[in-house]
């Protein structure tokens, strides 16, 4: 399951740059599939192709947040969430919109990863 951050967020930013995938954005910020990744272009749920270096609207103005189509609790990086580890405030919880199991994590790490 991806992970995602609360409304208590007191944006620290401590998570940001634990995030092996760069799936962590301050609020308010554009993101990308590509950044921190090898992606170059990236076929969405709805079966839309998006040029992987177009920015993406933030998920929220006000708090960072996740994007969950790039976390994979850090796996095949860490024991653990990052994020989760460093938060002061245990604002990064597990997503129950976004479950996935290990072995789609590990897949999803090497999408991105190109392994």
């Amino acid at each position: 399951m991806a992970i995602m951050i609360t409304d208590e967020c007191i944006n620290c930013g401590a998570c940001e740059p634990e995030c092996p995938n760069t799936a962590i954005y301050e609020g308010g910020v554009e993101w990308t599939w590509a950044g921190g990744t090898e992606l170059s272009e990236v076929e969405l749920e709805d079966g839309v192709v998006v040029d992987a270096n177009e920015t993406q609207e933030p998920y929220s103005d006000e708090f960072y947040y996740i994007v969950s189509g790039k976390c994979t609790e850090c796996t095949g990086f860490h024991e653990e969430p990052q994020c989760a580890a460093v938060c002061p405030v245990d604002c990064c919880v597990p997503d129950p919109d976004y479950e996935e199991t290990e072995e789609e994590l590990v897949a999803k790490k090497e999408w991105m990863h190109l392994e």
